[in-house]
C-alpha cells in the first residue's frame, strides 16, 4: 500500500511517500481502506521527533480517518464489511489502509463526505474527554477556548455552544475572531490586539470563566489563572507556549482552583473507548441533526502530505486539514 512516512526527524520535507506492508489486525480491530486522513498537531510534534511513538502503533503518522471497513471480525458488532466509519487510530491514518479498534470506530454521521468525517475523531475525543470529562464543564458554566480557530478550538466552540454553555475564544485576527464567533462564541478576542484577562472579567460581571481549555501555557498561565471563577478548572491539552510558568499557588488556594492536563494518545483503548461511548450517545446526534458541522480549510492529496505539514506550522488556517487519500 502506498503511505507517508517520517524518514527522520525535521521539517515538513522528510514526509515522503513509500510502499509499505499492509497492516496486521490485532484482535478487536478491524481494516478501514481509508479515503482520508485529518492532520492534527500531534502529527507535526511526531515528524519533529517530539511525539515518541506509544509501543506497538504504528510508526507512520496519522491519528484520525475515515473510510470502509473492510475486514476484522465483526462478529456481535453493529458493524459489517463495507460500512463507512471514521476512527481514533494510535497512528499510521497516512495510508491506503489502516488498523483501527472496532471500539473507536463511530458511523459517518448522516449527510456527512468520509472526507468530513475524517476531521471529527482526534478533536472530539480530545474536547469532550478535557473539557467535559476531566474539567467537569456543569450546566450553566462558561468556557474560555485558547486558539478558537485551531482545529480543536472550532470543535469546543460549537460542542459547548451546541450543549447551552457560554463561550469566550482567542484568535490571532480580526478575520479568525469573526469566524470563531460566525461558529458560535459569544466573544472573540483577538490576543495580539486585546488583553483576554480584562475582556473575560468585563463579560462575566468580574467573576471570570468557569473552564478554560489551553493549548498554550508558558507565560498565559498566571494571566489564566486570574480570569478563572472561583472553582474554575484549566485544563492543558499543549504547550506551544513553553513548559514553564511561574504560578500564583495562592489564588489556586484562596478560590479553590483546578489546574490539570492530559494526551490522549497513550490512554489505554478501554480509556477511549468510553470517551466513544459518550460521543455516540451525546455528540453524534448533534452532527447527525447538522447542529454541529465539520469546518475543513483545506485539502491536500495524499503524496502531499508535506504542504499540508507547512500550511499547519504557518498556523494560517481555520478548522481541520485533511488529507484526501482514496476516492
Amino acid at each position: 500500500m502506498r503511505a507517508i512516512e517520517i524518514t527522520q526527524p525535521g521539517p515538513p520535507d522528510v514526509l515522503k511517500l513509500c510502499e509499505r506492508p499492509m497492516p496486521q489486525l490485532a484482535p478487536g480491530h478491524v481494516l478501514i481502506k481509508v479515503h482520508a486522513a485529518g492532520i492534527n498537531r500531534p502529527d507535526v510534534l511526531q515528524r519533529t521527533g517530539n511525539y515518541p511513538v506509544p509501543p506497538g502503533a504504528s510508526d507512520l503518522p496519522g491519528l484520525e480517518i475515515a473510510g470502509e471497513i473492510v475486514d476484522g471480525d465483526l462478529a456481535g458488532s453493529a458493524f459489517k464489511k463495507g460500512d463507512m466509519v471514521c476512527a481514533l487510530v494510535q497512528g499510521g491514518g497516512y495510508a491506503e489502509y489502516c488498523a483501527a479498534a472496532l471500539d473507536l470506530c463511530l458511523p459517518i454521521p448522516k449527510g456527512m463526505s468520509a472526507l468530513e468525517a475524517a476531521s471529527l475523531p482526534e478533536t472530539f475525543f480530545t474536547v469532550w474527554s478535557n473539557v467535559f470529562d476531566r474539567a467537569g464543564l456543569a450546566e450553566g458554566e462558561t468556557l474560555l477556548v485558547q486558539g478558537g480557530s485551531s482545529g480543536i478550538g472550532v470543535t469546543a466552540i460549537q460542542l459547548a455552544k451546541a450543549l447551552g454553555h457560554k463561550v469566550f475564544a482567542t484568535a490571532g485576527s480580526d478575520e479568525k475572531c469573526r469566524a470563531c464567533e460566525a461558529l458560535g462564541a459569544d466573544r472573540a478576542i483577538n490576543y495580539k490586539t486585546e488583553d483576554f484577562v480584562e475582556i473575560v472579567k468585563a463579560e462575566t460581571g468580574g467573576k471570570g470563566v468557569d473552564v478554560i481549555l489551553d493549548m498554550v501555557g508558558g507565560d498565559y498561565v498566571p494571566r489564566e489563572i486570574s480570569c478563572l471563577a472561583d472553582d474554575g478548572r484549566l485544563v492543558f491539552i499543549a504547550l506551544l507556549g513553553g513548559g514553564k510558568a511561574t504560578v500564583p499557588l495562592g489564588q489556586i488556594l484562596i478560590r479553590r482552583l483546578t489546574v490539570t492536563g492530559s494526551t490522549l494518545r497513550p490512554r489505554p483503548l478501554s480509556f477511549k473507548a468510553k470517551i466513544a461511548d459518550n460521543l455516540r450517545k451525546h455528540v453524534w446526534p448533534l452532527l447527525d441533526a447538522g447542529k454541529i458541522k465539520p469546518v475543513i480549510y483545506q485539502t491536500f492529496a495524499l503524496e502531499d502530505a508535506a504542504k499540508a505539514h507547512a500550511l499547519m506550522e504557518s498556523s494560517s488556517h481555520v478548522g481541520k486539514i485533511v488529507l484526501e487519500v482514496a476516492a
